[in-house]
């Protein structure tokens, strides 16, 4: 009961921002991921949202974006420098696991969140003939890498 409603603030928060005047981000083109090469499955896409200096904490940026997962997609191990972030399923089920926790599988309509420099070492679509899709909500140092994945 306290993920949907932190859920809801979030998504509620985001589409309030939007109708108050939060300017679209600049670039909205969909951006692949960049693949791992030894690997044989297809990667998520990351299109971003929104994205907006906060008024209120000099330096930080709030960003909402959804990330796509085809069947079978998985993601490079990666950071996301030292934004907070926060993943609600909006379809499908995916697998997450951050560096020194175990796997955890999530459907739609659950979330979680990562601390900054945490280092997500699996981010997958559990399932090989759904997509699957993810609203991701960063707070970030303005200017900062939203993604970064580990050297191969």
């Amino acid at each position: 009961m306290i993920s949907v409603r932190i859920a809801s603030g979030v998504l509620i928060a985001g589409t309030a921002a939007a109708v108050v005047g939060c300017a679209p981000a600049t670039e909205r083109p969909t951006t692949p991921t960049t693949p791992d090469v030894a690997s044989e499955h297809p990667s998520e896409t990351l299109t971003p949202l929104i994205q907006q200096a906060l008024p209120n904490i000099q330096g930080k940026t709030f960003t909402s974006a959804t990330v796509t997962f085809p069947p079978d997609a998985r993601a490079v191990p990666h950071r996301h420098g030292n934004a907070f972030v926060y993943a609600y399923v909006l379809e499908g089920t995916v697998r997450s696991q951050l560096e020194g926790e175990p796997m955890r599988t999530y459907h739609p309509g659950e979330n979680w969140i990562e601390q900054p420099g945490a280092h997500h070492v699996a981010t997958e679509n559990a399932s090989n003939t759904e997509p699957a899709e993810l609203l991701v909500v960063f707070v970030s140092t303005t200017g900062e890498q939203l993604k970064t994945d580990d050297p191969h």
